[in-house]
């Protein structure tokens, strides 16, 4: 038995590898019904007697890129970005700046430069988007809390990323 959290509404959830039916990619959450996608990493014969035992590994699989999506506001248009492989910096579109993700908006509390978002394939080759604050004067937001200088957040589906007033959504 292992322990998965379903990513969608957190429940702790009990499983059995040795159930898992070959070639399976996914399977529904009881409480949320939702699809939780699984990778099993290695799958050892029923009678093998190594140390360990049967081994599978489940957790969510990111394959494409992840989204960030820019909430309107009165001085900020909807807007939305692709996150592939690579690092992003995230700020204020300005005709000098640093960043190559650039938000139009007239919110003077987002800085030019305002958070990082490096996005890397984990070895099972899904991809992995972590957030931190780039030092910001005005600091980042993150689901309500705000970041501190040296965190890396890695970012779950519909995240919340605050910088000034501009609301931004993650989405995998």
């Amino acid at each position: 038995m292992i322990s998965v959290k379903c990513p969608h509404c957190n429940v702790g959830l009990k499983v059995d590898e040795q159930k898992i039916p070959e070639g399976i990619a996914s399977f529904k959450c009881p409480r949320c019904k939702e699809e939780i996608p699984i990778s099993v990493l290695e799958r050892k014969p029923k009678n093998s007697r190594t140390a360990g035992g049967n081994t599978a590994i489940l957790q969510p699989v990111r394959n494409g890129g992840g989204k960030l999506t820019v909430t309107r506001s009165a001085d900020t248009p909807a807007q939305t970005f692709l996150l592939q492989e690579g690092l992003y910096i995230v700020g204020r579109k300005v005709s000098v700046s640093k960043a190559n993700i650039c938000i139009e908006t007239g919110d003077k509390l987002m800085s030019r430069s305002h958070i990082r978002i490096e996005v890397k394939r984990n070895p099972q080759g899904g991809l992995v988007h972590s957030l931190s604050d780039n030092n910001s004067k005005n600091r980042t937001l993150y689901n309500g809390k705000y970041l501190n200088e040296g965190d890396a957040i890695v970012l779950k589906d519909n995240d919340e990323i605050i910088l000034g007033h501009t609301v931004l959504r993650f989405n995998e």
